[in-house]
């Protein structure tokens, strides 16, 4: 049930992506916060309020999930951190956080779930006899450079376990998807995995406007910080992809050439692009951001969104719920392959190196982080 008090929504707090903990389909109780009885002073005072980002240990004895959609490129997948403080409003990885007992809107963002023994777990898992090599991606749900690794470095250790830094050489190809410039500081391990072929990094860039990308993705880097990463990868000779993701039909669609060019010319190979998902609770969450940052652009957003998911905001049939249907669903679609092959980024990139891996042996003493 929901015991649901106002109806006047949740201000929004700073720096952060949503402004409110939508209801868990999997919890019988939602408590929502009353302002009936603050005047607007009160109001404005909690909209300026901060929320810390909390972080709990995930025991999980498993990191490597496998993929079945034959819409994503990879079939196995490590994510060493449940949650993101990226804020992203549009995220699809959201509604995740319900499996926790958890809301997909400000618990997302702010109750992060670190797992310190990813790396030895992945080990293990790569030492099973049943293993046969494929590339595995690094990450399929949540951003592994999110604000968390500065502190934990789990994604590094990841790395490590891959580019062999303990012997034998392990030599495991990896895809790592991010949009967080830290990334740089493990441009060593990376060089060194992109050395053998084992490694294809995707830079996810949404706009060039820093200033729409502050208020969309509040906490991960500028444009310009993604582009100088794109950069700085591809004069190590560590091949790069960027994905134009996601494109929002009346907010950042117009950006798709531009965004092409600035990546072709900071050296990227290839280009991807997946038009906006709202999936489940990620629909209210999104709406309710739009609502606040562009109440004026709110209609023709929403109009946009329904006539490429046959007047729903949403699709969870596969292939067209990365790139819709219909006539506004085309025309991206060529207009991004029109652009990507005048800037060089429609090529495929050459298939990672499956045949240089060697079986991990033996179980180093387990480090923990807490």
């Amino acid at each position: 049930m929901s015991d649901s008090f106002s109806n006047q929504p949740l201000p929004p707090v700073i720096g952060r992506g949503a402004a409110l903990n939508t209801p868990n389909r999997y919890e019988r109780l939602h408590v929502e916060p009353e302002f009936d009885q603050l005047d607007e002073e009160d109001l404005q005072q909690i909209g300026k309020r901060k929320v810390a980002t909390d972080y709990f240990v995930d025991d999980s004895q498993s990191v490597v999930s496998q993929n079945n959609s034959p819409d994503v490129r990879f079939n196995f997948s490590i994510n060493p951190y449940r949650g993101c403080a990226h804020g992203c409003s549009y995220c699809y990885a959201r509604p995740y956080h319900e499996y926790l007992g958890l809301s997909a809107g400000l618990d997302f963002e702010t109750k992060i779930f670190v797992k310190p023994n990813a790396p030895e777990l992945f080990r293990k898992w790569l030492a099973r006899k049943s293993w046969v090599c494929e590339p595995v991606n690094l990450s399929g749900i949540t951003d592994p450079y999110q604000p968390a690794e500065r502190k934990f470095e789990i994604t590094r250790g990841c790395l490590q376990v891959a580019a062999a830094c303990r012997q034998p050489p392990c030599r495991q190809p990896l895809f790592l998807i991010t949009k967080n410039a830290m990334l740089l500081r493990d441009v060593d391990v990376l060089a060194e995995l992109a050395a053998s072929n084992l490694v294809h990094v995707v830079i996810s860039i949404t706009s060039l406007d820093p200033k729409l990308t502050r208020i969309m993705e509040p906490r991960t880097s500028t444009p310009a910080a993604r582009l100088r990463a794109v950069e700085r990868l591809s004069q190590q000779g560590i091949p790069v992809m960027v994905n134009v993701a996601p494109i929002i039909p009346g907010l950042n669609d117009e950006e798709v050439p531009t965004i092409l060019r600035s990546a072709a010319e900071a050296g990227a190979v290839a280009a991807s692009y997946i038009v906006l998902r709202l999936n489940g609770p990620v629909e209210p969450i999104f709406m309710d951001w739009v609502e606040r940052h562009f109440p004026a652009r709110r209609e023709r957003i929403e109009n946009a969104v329904r006539s490429m998911r046959e007047g729903k905001l949403a699709s969870s049939q596969f292939f067209d719920r990365m790139k819709g249907s219909g006539v506004l669903a085309e025309t991206i679609r060529e207009t991004f392959k029109k652009f990507a092959r005048h800037y060089g980024l429609a090529s495929n990139i050459e298939p990672l190196a499956t045949d240089l891996f060697e079986r991990p042996a033996g179980d180093p003493a387990q480090k923990r982080l807490f």
